[in-house]
């Protein structure tokens, strides 16, 4: 580890990217097993997080994230949402469908911004806060390519016909290149989309939006 870094602010930042993982919750046993650090470590720094409201601990003494924990992701979503915006309002008059952002959470891909297009025939039912399984549609399969191991994209796009996800017609590109950020872009219509066109687009908006958030 570079001399300029402190381990000890890194093993806790470790021990919350592991609970982040783990939403049942880890004793301090698995924790310094996950970790390969001793127990000792691992609860010096479970009670120091604890203190500050980062990590609570329950039933069995399992730890799980804490409420403050929750509230800076809170943040984070909403510092996300408003670097997407105008590009989500940009894609969704362009094609009239509904732009949309997801970001993942655990095992889920969470919509955190939806923008729809002034004029739309039937209205998509997808809604800021829905979620689902991260391999369900193609918002999640396109947020996963953001991982070192996530499958590459072909075309840099995931596209499905009745998104079952989110129903109708779907299109999603991944935010690549922020660091901690696993997200795409993407629209949905009841209407089929000219893949050919839109996909770009989607890239080009998924670049501007990492851009924003840089």
């Amino acid at each position: 580890m570079p001399a300029e870094t402190s381990q000890t602010l890194d093993r806790g930042l470790q021990v919350l990217e592991v609970l982040a993982d783990h939403p049942e919750g880890l004793t301090v046993t698995q924790l310094a097993r996950e970790l390969d650090v001793s127990r000792t470590i691992v609860y010096r720094l479970v009670v120091t997080l604890e203190q500050h409201g980062l990590l609570r601990r329950g039933s069995g003494n399992r730890c799980r994230l804490g409420l403050t924990a929750l509230t800076l992701a809170r943040h984070v979503q909403g510092m996300v949402r408003d670097a997407a915006v105008p590009a989500l309002r940009r894609l969704s008059e362009q094609f009239s469908a509904t732009a949309h952002l997801t970001l993942v959470d655990g095992a889920d891909a969470v919509v955190v911004a939806v923008v729809e297009p002034a004029r739309q025939e039937q209205p998509s039912t997808l809604r800021a806060g829905n979620r689902a399984p991260l391999d369900r549609g193609v918002a999640g399969r396109a947020a996963l390519a953001t991982r070192a191991e996530g499958r590459p994209l072909d075309a840099g796009w995931v596209i499905s016909g009745g998104d079952p996800a989110h129903g109708g017609y779907a299109v999603a590109a991944p935010v690549l290149g922020v660091p901690g950020v696993e997200a795409s872009v993407g629209v949905v219509s009841m209407a089929e989309l000219d893949t050919a066109l839109v996909g770009p687009k989607l890239v080009g908006a998924a670049a501007e939006i990492a851009r924003a958030l840089h």
